[in-house]
């Protein structure tokens, strides 16, 4: 470790750190779960430096674990074996836009709200929205999307090829731009989502899309949440290409309405955003509505501003620091489902149940659109009753999702917090992804203990 750690101090010079504060920061994201510290954090600024340092400590048998903007949920970025964590945020560059062919190529330490700023000039935006200012390439690790996921999908959707640094220091590319291959594997879907532990992304070329003609946003409340979840369902079924639609159940709405100091009414809520042509946008808005009053929703309430729908979406898109204004102190355990959306609204309406026999503050939040929703379960860290009560409570609402068809995770990954759920749910694909994993990274030094426990099963390759 001493002698791999002063080659890296020799490489990167003031970039190599092992600060306590530094070390400390990196250990830890947004997840409930323990922080766990690397030993050292070095700052590449090329794919070159990247590519050096894997095969330093790949000679040396040190763990390496790439940190993006640390808002990942499951404890994606914890250093659970020590090493070396690669922190990414020197490279966010925007390195092209090709406006004709509605893509560009990115550094994966960029940032979304970064990056859309930067390509506000060309009339194209890039809509994957986690809410978290996330880094893109922390973004497809994890597999992410958000709320604009129900009209222009996932990262796994919108990433066409990536170029990643593999554990043996190679450097490969995992597709060219064009928008359909049948060119091999397809390693690009491979590491999308693989959450670090097959490779260290160092550039991705993502689709974008027009900047809508027209945008319009609207809230609405009903009377029950079974009937904002069915308005939900019914206003996909009716093919209505609606951008956004997101749930927030009546105790997200109270934390929302503490945490930013806003009126809306303190009841389950639909929000809701339409993009398009002017003609467009006003047929899609006059079919939701409709469709919201046949399930009990009260008139929309419009924000068509820029400015009105930066704020609406900013208090949607803060719901974990809202939910914590519901208990000052407490600590969020945040989770997600993802099941078939004519499942939906049984599976919400059954875990609103559970939370409230349960007793927890646990305020309900989704992407409803896609089947995806979230509990912010607000926990005190400090008590050990209260956290297994919670962990009980999530299991529920996992083996709930999966009965239903459904998965342990929609858009969180697996990380520490989902390892058991996920051989519950694919079983023998899981031994498919540990020789996959063995045969990319057989040291085992790509972000260690995550996805798999550190060793498998007995039995099993």
């Amino acid at each position: 470790m001493a002698s791999v750690t002063r080659q890296l101090r020799d490489f990167m010079g003031e970039r190599a750190s092992d600060a306590r504060g530094i070390v400390e920061q990196h250990g830890r994201s947004e997840a409930y779960h323990a922080a766990a510290a690397p030993d050292l954090v070095v700052f590449p600024e090329s794919t070159q430096e990247v590519a050096r340092i894997v095969a330093l400590c790949g000679a040396a048998g040190l763990p390496m674990v790439a940190f993006g903007a640390g808002t990942a949920l499951e404890g994606q970025t914890a250093a659970v074996a020590g090493g070396v964590c690669l922190d990414m945020s020197r490279m966010d560059r925007l390195v092209e836009v090709n406006a004709a062919d509605m893509d560009c190529r990115i550094q994966p330490g960029i940032r979304r709200k970064a990056l859309n700023a930067q390509l506000r000039d060309t009339g194209l935006f890039f809509p994957n929205d986690p809410g978290a200012d996330a880094s893109l390439g922390g973004m497809a690790s994890t597999r992410a999307s958000g709320t604009l996921a129900v009209r222009y999908g996932t990262m796994k959707d919108n990433v066409i090829a990536l170029e990643v640094v593999t554990p043996d220091a190679r450097v490969i590319r995992t597709a060219s731009r064009a928008r359909k291959t049948s060119a091999g594997y397809d390693l690009t879907r491979l590491f999308v989502g693989a959450e670090g532990t097959l490779g260290i992304i160092t550039e991705l070329t993502l689709k974008l899309y027009p900047v809508p003609e027209a945008i319009s946003s609207a809230v609405c409340a009903f009377e029950t949440l079974e009937g904002a979840v069915d308005s939900v369902i019914a206003t996909i079924q009716a093919g209505v290409p609606i951008a956004r639609i997101e749930l927030l159940d009546e105790v997200m709405m109270r934390g929302v309405n503490r945490h930013a100091g806003l009126t809306y009414a303190e009841a389950p809520t639909l929000f809701y955003e339409f993009h398009g042509t002017d003609a467009g946008v006003a047929e899609q808005a006059a079919l939701a509505q409709a469709v919201a009053r046949e399930h009990g929703g009260q008139d929309f309430a419009w924000a068509i501003r820029p400015e009105d729908r930066s704020r609406l979406w900013l208090a949607r898109d803060n719901t974990l620091y809202a939910a914590q204004a519901l208990r000052p102190g407490a600590r969020g355990f945040v989770t997600d489902v993802c099941v078939p959306i004519s499942r939906l609204a049984e599976c919400v309406v059954e875990t609103k149940r559970d939370i409230l026999a349960t007793g927890l503050v646990a305020p309900i939040v989704g992407h409803v659109g896609d089947g995806n929703f979230h509990c912010n379960i607000m926990i005190d860290p400090d008590d050990a009753a209260e956290l297994a009560r919670a962990k009980a409570f999530h299991a529920r609402l996992v083996r709930r999702a999966m009965a239903m068809g459904g998965t342990c995770t929609g858009e969180h990954g697996i990380g520490l917090g989902k390892m058991d759920f996920l051989r519950e749910e694919l079983g023998e694909a899981v031994d498919v992804m540990r020789l996959i994993k063995r045969a990319l990274d057989p040291q085992g030094l790509m972000n260690p203990g995550k996805i798999f426990a550190a060793a498998a099963p007995e039995g099993t390759p």
